[in-house]
């Protein structure tokens, strides 16, 4: 299992990390870190000999109700993970969103998407991975995006803080027991609540003991999600779910 850390589109941010991490997770796309003017000189460097994960951009839809704005969206994320896989990123993390979650016929849509941008990725040599985001309006709900990524054969970004905003604990553990097989990554930071998200484990009320009985022997990557510059709570936060999973760090 490898432990890393996201770090934005933030090339400071990613050359500041810890060494302790095995890989980094980077922000690729427009208005950032744009394919084709992008540094690869100052990318390897920064890594320094760390692994690469790209995260797609935050805020693109995978489906609509146009064929023809489907269509770009795939033509887009294309050009991303080929810039991707030029970089030598491992894997590449997806937003589940939708023009309309509540729409159960228009599921095919998004289920056809998410086929779509796996297969682009495959033949970038880069493993698309896709993450639950059904806390926000647009984000198919957890038990949709389970159904739909084991239709279509493509592995699961388990974003623990996002499911718990979406459905408490006992969201975290049905997923995981339901779908635990199909987690291929997992970006982990703490949450409330009352709105509060992205803190150091521990800080909040997630519980991560989940972890440690429901992905046993879990041999993915893991992701660090706190956003903070402060090296020792994120240190912290990745001792504490490496204790969780039972692994070193």
């Amino acid at each position: 299992m490898d432990l890393g850390l996201t770090v934005g589109d933030d090339l400071d941010r990613l050359a500041a990390s810890p060494a302790r991490f095995d890989f980094c997770e980077l922000g690729l796309g427009e208005p950032t870190l744009v394919p084709g003017a992008i540094d690869l000189e100052r990318i390897d460097r920064a890594l320094a000999g760390r692994d690469l994960v790209v995260h797609l951009p935050y805020s693109q839809r995978l489906a609509t109700y146009v064929p023809e704005i489907n269509d770009a969206i795939v033509d887009y994320q294309r050009r991303l993970l080929t810039a991707a896989g030029e970089l030598g990123a491992e894997k590449a993390v997806l937003h589940a969103t939708s023009a309309d979650r509540d729409d159960v016929a228009f599921r095919e849509t998004a289920a056809d998407q998410l086929e779509r941008i796996a297969d682009v990725g495959r033949e970038a040599g880069v493993e698309v991975v896709v993450e639950n985001v059904g806390h926000q309006h647009a984000g198919l709900q957890l038990s949709v995006l389970g159904d739909i990524a084991r239709e279509t054969d493509t592995p699961i970004c388990f974003d623990v803080g996002h499911a718990y905003m979406e459905g408490d604990n006992k969201a975290i553990k049905r997923f995981l027991r339901s779908h635990g097989d199909q987690i291929s990554h997992l970006h982990c930071h703490d949450v409330r609540r009352r709105g509060d998200t992205h803190l150091p484990v521990g800080a909040g009320e997630v519980d991560y003991d989940l972890l440690a009985s429901e992905l046993d022997g879990f041999d993915g990557t893991v992701a660090i999600e706190v956003f903070t510059d402060d090296d020792a709570l994120l240190v912290d936060s990745a001792e504490r779910v490496a204790d969780c999973l039972g692994v070193d760090f």
